[in-house]
């Protein structure tokens, strides 16, 4: 697979023209349009030289409850990388459009912190369809490197929902041993949650702006982002956080905006666990885990 190096961030608008117009018929056809079916080709970018806007960190905290600091929130990292994964799912050669794609797992290995002003290199390349319960699955491996190290990585499993099969060897969670969570707070999400978010991640996937735009699409409403819905639970676990961590969250039941939710989390530790609940239903909406990254950690410690 050869890597293919951008010289500038690729223009999202573009990018959502050219995935929505895989839902026009006959579209698929034309060879920069996605859609043609078949297998997930071989992509690979690269964007060296990103730097973080102040101002855009700034705005994209408020929304998703961070204290400013001088680095970048542990998500953030993912809106730096959302271009560049927008053109690899908007490539002529991907089997479908990304409109109506859902995030449905993320994991996030922060080996150290990003600060302000630091230049990235970011890569982003998908794997190959795997077969899902609810339709077929790839994901988005993303990596961030700082002189020649690397940072911050993620991989983001998204979702082709229809004509499902369940996976060979799958089976239910199993909540047994898991320690009890408590409730530590109450979240009212506003419908705008949706177009907020956007705005300050350049997510602009119909199923969460708008009501009149996620309905096509099969969804009852405008659905939160789960990447905010992750991003917010780690903002509420900031303090506890360790320099460098996994965090893994499996996005369940979509939250309908405007909402109420509850977050909930286990005592102190230094594995934490997490959840999103609907504060009336008790419906599942998310559940994580952090792990620090013991050998980053250790490192930094003998480095002293």
């Amino acid at each position: 697979m050869a890597t293919r190096t951008l010289d500038s961030p690729p223009a999202i608008l573009p990018l959502y023209a050219r995935a929505a117009a895989a839902l026009i018929p006959g579209a698929s056809l034309l060879p920069f349009v996605p859609g043609g079916g078949g297998e997930i080709p071989d992509l690979d970018l690269e964007l060296a030289s990103v730097e973080a806007d102040p101002a855009a960190v700034a705005a994209y905290a408020k929304v998703c409850g961070f204290a400013l600091r001088d680095h970048l929130p542990p998500t953030y990292p993912h809106v730096l990388a959302f271009p560049l994964q927008m053109a690899v799912m908007a490539d002529g050669g991907f089997p479908f459009g990304a409109v109506g794609f859902v995030h449905v797992e993320n994991r996030i290995e922060q080996h150290c912190r990003l600060g302000l002003g630091e230049k990235m290199t970011i890569r982003v390349r998908p794997t190959k369809l795997q077969p899902h319960p609810k339709g077929r699955a790839f994901s988005l491996l993303t990596e961030v490197t700082i002189g020649g190290q690397k940072a911050w990585e993620s991989v983001s499993t998204m979702l082709r929902r229809g004509g499902g099969e369940k996976p060979p060897g799958s089976k239910r969670d199993d909540e047994a041993g898991k320690p009890e969570l408590t409730t530590n707070a109450e979240w009212l999400l506003g419908g705008d949650l949706g177009r907020r978010y956007a705005a300050v991640s350049g997510d602009r996937n119909p199923i969460h702006v708008h009501s009149l735009t996620a309905k096509p699409l099969g969804f009852p409403g405008a659905i939160a982002h789960g990447m905010w819905t992750k991003a917010r639970c780690l903002a509420a676990l900031e303090s506890r956080l360790p320099d460098a961590f996994t965090v893994d969250v499996r996005f369940r039941k979509p939250i309908l905006l405007p909402g109420r939710v509850e977050f909930l989390s286990d005592a102190a530790g230094r594995e934490i666990r997490f959840a999103v609940r609907d504060a009336k239903k008790q419906t599942p909406h998310l559940d994580g885990r952090v792990e620090p990254l013991e050998a980053e950690i250790q490192d930094r410690e003998e480095t002293r």
